[in-house]
């Protein structure tokens, strides 16, 4: 099956690096792990096919049977040994052949691979019921990730994962947040998460960094201000054109839109530093004396 796959090379730059790392889109050990554990663990009673799919930037194994024991978690972080198997003469004779861990570790040590390897952790979709299906990545994502992990070896793996959720936009737990803000790993508020500005410098993503951060909201009432003392009035379309080219990339047009918004509201109501001299539906924004 893996002499099968496309399984070419490309280079990462790692930012202090002179000799760029050549890396292939897929670790054969990775792959035949994924593979045992669908043989393993099939629930072969379904009569069904362990399906294998390669796309251009991924395999995807799917096996029938639910996570026969436990949960992901268990098998990641608390070193989770299954006491059963769904199949219990074929896991022994695989063991026997050294072709799967007795010991459960199997799943784990194909996330530290990938981990090693800088790409994207292996992705577990249960919501089919009775299947399992698992994607290997054969692609980076973010580069920025990819070289955090190069610069930072020691992150451990739960902070590692929650770094790959953040480079997936995928929502993050309130305790990975909490986790990544006290490394100084990310910045923005959620669910618009990005790589903060330590590791920008450090992975010399600067520009990027400038595009997606959010200033605080005095820096954009300051604009405002010295556009009024400048030009003595505008419309909400004059600060659309003064405000939008300078908020953050995360944010989408309508969010934006809804920002500026805000902003307007609270210079009125709360900082009473400008009036609104025209009518509701066509606002003239002014200075107030």
């Amino acid at each position: 099956m893996f002499a099968r796959i496309r399984n070419v090379k490309f280079r990462l730059q790692p930012f202090h690096q002179l000799v760029p790392i050549e890396l292939e889109k897929y670790d054969a050990k990775v792959v035949l792990e994924a593979l045992n554990n669908c043989i393993a663990h099939q629930d072969y009673h379904r009569q069904s096919r362990i399906v294998v799919v390669e796309k251009t930037d991924r395999l995807i194994f799917e096996n029938a049977g639910s996570f026969f024991e436990g949960a992901l978690e268990d098998y990641l972080f608390r070193d989770r040994i299954p006491r059963h198997y769904r199949n219990r003469l074929l896991a022994d004779a695989m063991v026997s052949l050294d072709m799967i861990d007795a010991m459960g570790m199997g799943i784990k040590r194909m996330f530290i691979a990938q981990r090693n390897r800088f790409f994207p952790l292996p992705e577990y979709d249960f919501s089919q019921p009775d299947t399992v299906r698992m994607e290997i990545m054969g692609r980076l994502i973010d580069e920025n990730y990819s070289r955090v992990l190069i610069e930072k070896a020691d992150l451990d793996l739960g902070t590692v994962v929650a770094l790959d959720r953040v480079q997936k936009h995928k929502p993050l737990l309130p305790n990975e947040l909490k986790l990544l803000r006290s490394l100084k790993l990310v910045e923005g508020r959620a669910p618009n998460v990005f790589v903060a500005s330590k590791i920008a410098a450090l992975t010399g993503d600067k520009a990027q960094y400038i595009r997606t951060r959010a200033f605080d909201d005095a820096h954009y009432k300051k604009m405002i201000l010295d556009y009024l003392a400048e030009y003595g009035s505008a419309s909400r379309a004059d600060f659309d054109r003064l405000l939008k080219g300078k908020l953050s990339d995360v944010l989408s047009e309508a969010q934006q839109a809804t920002k500026i918004k805000n902003i307007l509201a609270a210079m009125s109501r709360k900082d009473d530093t400008i009036f609104n001299h025209g009518p509701k539906k066509k606002p003239e924004w002014r200075l107030k004396k």
